[in-house]
C-alpha cells in the first residue's frame, strides 16, 4: 500500500510504504530537486505513543529545511515495537506503579527491549531502503540519521552508538545512561536495583551496548561518536528523564573537528518536545544538509 499527500502541511508529501516487512511513513518535500543527494532521518516516538502522534515534527523538519542545503532531507517514521499498529501487550508499555492494576514489574526490561528492538528495525531498514526507494539507482542516500522523543531518544543514543552508518543523532528528552536512569527511577518507586526488576543477564546486555561503557571521551576512531553530528535537546525541569542523568556523559562526549555537538537544555520545560526544540533542530539540520 502506498498513500501519497496524506500530510497536513502544505508542501510536504507523506507516503506510507511497506519496506522489508515494516510499514514506514516517508515525509519529503513536494518541491524536490532530483539532482540532489538525500539525507534520511529516522524519527521515533515515545512510550505509549505512535508514529501518527508525532507527525507534526517530521512535517516541520521537511518543510523548514527544504531548499536550504546542498542535500535534501527525507524523514521516516515507524511505530516502535509494541506500539501503534504493532501493539501486542499493553502492559509492557506501562511503568512501575503503586496501583496493582497499572504496575508492570518488568518495566526496565520491557522498555529497553522495545527501543533496542526498534533500533534493530532501523538497522534492517537501512540495508534495503535504497533498493526500495530507488530501484533504478536514480538517486543516492549519502547519510543516515536517527532521532526520537523520550523512548525514541533513548533509542537514538543506543542506535547511533552501535551502527557506524548512523552519523547524525538527535536525542530529544532521552538518556544515554539507561542503567543510571532506571536505577534512580526504581529507588524512587521503592524497588531494589536487583532481580526480578533488574535480572543479571539483562544488566549485562544493557551495559554491553551502552554509550557510557564505550570510550566516548577519546579523540580517535575507538570512540563510536567520533566524527558524528549530535544535537541533544532536553527539558531543564524534566522529572521523568532529568537532565542530571545525561549531563556528565554529554559533557565529556567528544566528536572531533569533523563532528558537531550541540546541546539545548530548555529552562522551565518538563518531559516534552517543544516547538523551540524543533526550531533549534531545524537550524542544526540546515547546517548538516
Amino acid at each position: 500500500m502506498q498513500l501519497e499527500n496524506a500530510s497536513t502541511t502544505p508542501g510536504v508529501i507523506k507516503e506510507t510504504l511497506p519496506i522489508a516487512g515494516l510499514n514506514i511513513n516517508l515525509f519529503k518535500s513536494t518541491d524536490q530537486d532530483l539532482t540532489k543527494h538525500i539525507v534520511v532521518l529516522f524519527f521515533l516516538h515515545g512510550r505509549g505513543g505512535s508514529a501518527d502522534k508525532v507527525q507534526w515534527v517530521p512535517e516541520r523538519l521537511v518543510k523548514e529545511t527544504q531548499g536550504r542545503g546542498k542535500r535534501e532531507l527525507f524523514v521516516i517514521t515507524l511505530d516502535q515495537r509494541n506500539h501503534g499498529s504493532r501493539l501486542i501487550d499493553p502492559r509492557a508499555n506501562r511503568g512501575w506503579s503503586s496501583n496493582p492494576a497499572e504496575h508492570n514489574p518488568r518495566h526496565a526490561v520491557d522498555q529497553y527491549a522495545i527501543f533496542d528492538g526498534t533500533a534493530h528495525d532501523v538497522f534492517h531498514l537501512m540495508n534495503y531502503l535504497p533498493a526500495f526507494l530507488f530501484p533504478n539507482d536514480e538517486r543516492k542516500i549519502t547519510e543516515y540519521g536517527y532521532s526520537g522523543i523520550s523512548l525514541g531518544g533513548h533509542s537514538t543514543w543506543l542506535a547511533v552508538c552501535n551502527d557506524p552508518r548512523l552519523t547524525i543523532g538527535i536525542p530529544i528528552i532521552g538518556c544515554p545512561d539507561y542503567m543510571s536512569l532506571m536505577s534512580s527511577r526504581a529507588r524512587g518507586a521503592g524497588l531494589p536495583v536487583a532481580p526480578p526488576y533488574f535480572p543479571d543477564a539483562f544488566v549485562r546486555s544493557v551495559l554491553k551496548g551502552s554509550p557510557v561503557t564505550r570510550p566516548c571521551d577519546q579523540g580517535d576512531a575507538s570512540n563510536p561518536f567520533w566524527g558524528k553530528k549530535i544535537f541533544v535537546a532536553s527539558g531543564g525541569e524534566d522529572p521523568l528523564v532529568p537532565w542530571a542523568a545525561s549531563d556528565a556523559f554529554v559533557s565529556k562526549l567528544q566528536v572531533g573537528e569533523h563532528g558537531r555537538k550541540e546541546v539545548f537544555v530548555q529552562p522551565g520545560v518538563g518531559h516534552t518536545c517543544t516547538h523551540e526544540m524543533v526550531t533549534r533542530i531545524v537550524g542544526f539540520l540546515v547546517e548538516v544538509l
